[in-house]
């Protein structure tokens, strides 16, 4: 494969891992809302979900009032979602460096390897301490393991873009 093909495919992965961030991130501004989506949706006539998952239709209920409550009693708690949401995009943002220049930027591609990474033992010990059932904290840890699949497909990329670069030069 051509170095200009290979460049075209770790930009191609890198703008997919980018607009996932950045829409994980925005999804994260409009909780009260979504939920209330959510619950409309997963408690609808035509969904399956209360009869098949009634736990999952527990657990989205009882969010739901809790942000109800906190939106209502305590607005400035779903300030820290606002946070959730910034820190998203920002660090989408970071991604543009190995856009740009993947070689010299390898470094933002693996941090992001070490975050996905990161996510698994917050989830098993934050999870219980905030008494998020464990199906819920395997919910949160597959998007570290998703996450890091299109990060190690570029950085393997990559790695070979520099080596047909040395090779070139």
């Amino acid at each position: 494969m051509s170095e200009r093909a290979l460049l075209r495919r770790i930009r191609v992965w890198l703008v997919v891992f980018i607009v996932c961030l950045v829409l994980s991130g925005l999804t994260a501004f409009p909780l009260v809302t979504e939920l209330h989506w959510t619950e409309d949706l997963l408690s609808s006539s035509v969904s399956p979900v209360p009869e098949h998952l009634p736990g999952l239709l527990d657990w989205i209920t009882r969010v739901r009032t809790g942000l109800d409550e906190a939106d209502s009693a305590y607005p400035f708690l779903l300030y820290g979602t606002d946070w959730l949401a910034f820190a998203h995009l920002v660090i989408a943002v970071a991604f543009y460096g190995p856009y740009r220049d993947p070689v010299r930027n390898i470094w933002v591609v693996e941090f992001g390897m070490i975050a996905c990474a990161g996510i698994i033992p917050l989830a098993l010990i934050c999870g219980p301490i905030r008494d998020i059932p464990f199906w819920w904290s395997v919910i949160d840890m597959s998007f570290g393991l998703f996450g890091v699949i299109p990060l190690l497909i570029v950085r393997r990329m990559i790695k070979r873009l520099e080596a047909a670069a040395s090779v070139a030069a």
